[in-house]
């Protein structure tokens, strides 16, 4: 079992499957929800996703897009899309052990900030990994 949850411990989940993609997001929205300057997540099924303690906040940051976070300390955990319930992403540094699924690429470039330089050698998408 692939444990996680928010900052302060309010919020607790499990995922019961590895994720299927894990990625770095550059894009704006990503950004100003988390006030980081890129956020990694992990792509999942639904089903193998469930909240094990608490009950998190839920914010459409986006046309079909729910955001879930904590209310008390604010940890961005998931999104989601309304309109395609085929997955659901999970913030990457919530997990109880964010090393165990490194991220495989860069995402949504054609947002990214001058500032920022990875030097990783993972393939980078000016938009999502199957748009460009």
């Amino acid at each position: 079992m692939i444990t996680g949850g928010c900052h302060c411990g309010a919020i607790r989940y499990a995922l019961s499957a590895p994720p299927r993609q894990s990625m770095i997001c550059h894009c704006k929205t990503c950004r100003r929800i988390s006030g980081a300057p890129v956020v990694a997540w992990l792509t999942v099924e639904p089903d193998a996703f469930a909240i094990t303690k608490g009950e998190p906040k839920r914010y459409a940051s986006s046309a079909n897009v729910e955001r879930q976070f904590c209310g008390a300390c604010g940890a961005q955990l998931t999104y989601a899309r309304t309109d395609d319930a085929s997955y659901i992403d999970i913030t990457t540094a919530t997990l109880d052990d964010p090393d165990a699924f490194p991220p495989l690429h860069h995402s949504w470039l054609s947002h990214d900030i001058a500032w920022i330089k990875f030097d990783d050698g993972l393939p980078t998408f000016q938009k999502s990994c199957g748009d460009n």
